[in-house]
């Protein structure tokens, strides 16, 4: 059975989590999903990817529980959630987060790029009271994009954060009201789109060899000539054909070359 429902909106790829009640992520899904984000990885004609999850209550409950999987079960190539782990995929993922997003599911969101999210989602780790901890990059992941004193009281207690105050806290990018929530996702991806390919490839390998070190390594990191994607795009025809778009007040366009 397919649980990821998979559609190209033109040069977007929208995949939908689909697994009643609660799309719960096992191992068979995780292959699901990783097939479609290596989609995303390897096919030219694919720009931006959007992952939902089906209904209004979950966006995903993470690691199904119920499956009987060893806690370290191997979820294939992309980690769990077929993304957790792909650390050269060039290409922005958003999460529009549909509702709960538990555990694993919180994980996924946090592999992506961008996190669009209806009124009502909310945001929680509950492992440790089950003997676990987020380890599919949860407890990696949440300290570096909140606060340091909330990100550890919802690893340590599991409390919840509303859409609000995840906002609030920068770990989402907009908050819509449901019936609204893929129309704001497309229209950010179709905003990401409009840019040079190239560019954004360069944007996301710059950003994962620097974000992390003084401003002063990050120069000498992009400097380096160590970081192919950045190199072509310096010396790529789009970057002419941008500076040429502007000058006859035109749209570009872009030939990824």
């Amino acid at each position: 059975m397919n649980y990821a429902e998979i559609s190209r909106n033109g040069p977007v790829l929208e995949i939908v989590l689909n697994r009643p009640k609660a799309n719960a992520i096992n191992t068979d899904v995780s292959m699901e999903l990783a097939e479609a984000f290596f989609m995303l990885r390897d096919d030219p004609s694919l720009r931006a990817a959007i992952i939902t999850g089906a209904g209004d209550r979950f966006f995903s409950a993470g690691w199904d529980l119920k499956a009987g999987e060893a806690v370290d079960a191997d979820h294939g190539p992309g980690g769990f959630a077929g993304l957790t782990e792909i650390f050269d995929l060039r290409k922005p993922v958003i999460a529009a987060v549909n509702g709960l997003a538990v555990g694993g599911g919180f994980e996924l969101a946090l592999a992506c790029d961008l996190i669009i999210a209806a009124d009502h989602a909310e945001f929680f780790f509950p492992e440790v009271s089950i003997g676990i901890i987020p380890d599919a990059g949860g407890v990696l992941r949440l300290p570096k994009v909140l606060p340091r004193a909330i990100a550890l009281e919802m690893l340590y207690t599991g409390r919840r954060l509303s859409a609000e105050r995840a906002h609030h806290f920068g770990l989402v990018n907009h908050v819509v009201k449901d019936t609204e929530l893929m129309d704001e996702a497309r229209k950010v991806a179709n905003e990401i789109v409009r840019a040079a390919p190239l560019a954004i490839s360069a944007v996301k390998e710059v950003l994962r060899h620097t974000e992390h070190v003084p401003v002063e390594e990050g120069y000498e990191i992009m400097r380096s000539g160590q970081l192919p994607h950045y190199r072509k795009m310096l010396q790529s025809q789009d970057v002419l054909e941008g500076q040429k778009s502007f000058a006859e007040k035109r749209d570009p366009v872009w030939s990824g070359k």
